[in-house]
């Protein structure tokens, strides 16, 4: 891991992810590229006007000096940190910047839900999930030793879940894989789930060494059984697969990869399928 993307509103949720997104970038000894995005209206960027110029320069200028006191933290110290700013303002354009730079992965924190709020969905968070080709890291509390033990990879050990599986595995060595059986269309047999997983590891890994790491769950939905299983097992990290925007349908069924991260206490991390 060379480059860690890191996009900030300067709110506390921001500080948290920056503060992981250097923890990171000590154990990966990679750089942070700290992302601020200056939501200048349509009628700014495109205006050729005096005043409107001399407007854009005093956002932006403003905006590189709160940008260097909020940098000025004693976790980023001995960590190679680029201000980025820019003039988009829809928070899908950070998968841009991301390619542009060729980064690894983003961080990012989130508020998650509230009760029946749902704060993630639709938010500047789930934009940039589903936009982003690579893993994107949501963060909701300040980071303790950020030691990912335990990691569950969900799945349903279908085709598609083979590349996501690999660059989670890539990443994490000590991978736990859940399986979530939930009533209706989608129910398998014991025998069937085990035929399926055993096929799906001997596919991504060519030998069915994982077996033992493979744990089933019931439950009334993917999203409940993938956290139920996670807070069994005692992971430090969740990680889901998710189709993002190419239009198909969510991982498993509905938005279950969106889910996850709005209502998990745990870090969760996407891998684009």
């Amino acid at each position: 891991m060379d480059k860690i993307i890191v996009p900030i509103d300067f709110s506390q949720y921001s500080e948290y992810a920056l503060e992981t997104a250097a923890i990171l970038a000590k154990r990966n000894n990679a750089d942070l590229l700290v992302l601020h995005m200056l939501e200048l209206d349509q009628g700014s960027l495109i205006s050729s006007g005096e005043d409107q110029n001399q407007q854009m320069v005093f956002y932006l200028k403003l905006a590189e000096q709160k940008f260097d006191e909020y940098l000025n933290k004693d976790f980023l110290k001995g960590v190679s940190v680029t201000p980025i700013v820019k003039h988009f303002k829809v928070f899908s354009e950070v998968a841009k910047v991301a390619e542009e730079h060729n980064a690894d992965m983003i961080v990012m924190g989130s508020h998650g839900a509230s009760g029946l709020s749902e704060i993630f969905v639709g938010s500047n968070t789930e934009k940039v999930v589903r936009y982003s080709e690579i893993p994107v890291l949501v963060v909701k509390q300040k980071p303790d030793k950020l030691d990912f033990d335990i990691v569950a990879f969900a799945s349903d050990f279908s085709k598609e879940m083979i590349e996501p599986y690999i660059k989670a595995r890539h990443l994490f060595s000590n991978l736990k894989l859940i399986h979530v059986n939930v009533p209706g269309e989608g129910f398998k047999s014991s025998s069937e789930i085990e035929k399926t997983v055993a096929s799906f590891l001997q596919t991504a890994d060519g030998n069915l060494d994982k077996l033992n790491d493979v744990h089933y769950a019931s439950d009334y939905t993917v999203e409940k059984g993938i956290l139920n299983a996670s807070n069994l097992l005692g992971a430090d990290l969740i990680a889901v697969p998710t189709h993002g925007r190419k239009g198909l349908a969510h991982f498993f069924s509905g938005s279950v990869s969106e889910d996850v991260a709005n209502h998990a206490t745990l870090p969760v991390i996407t891998f684009k399928i």
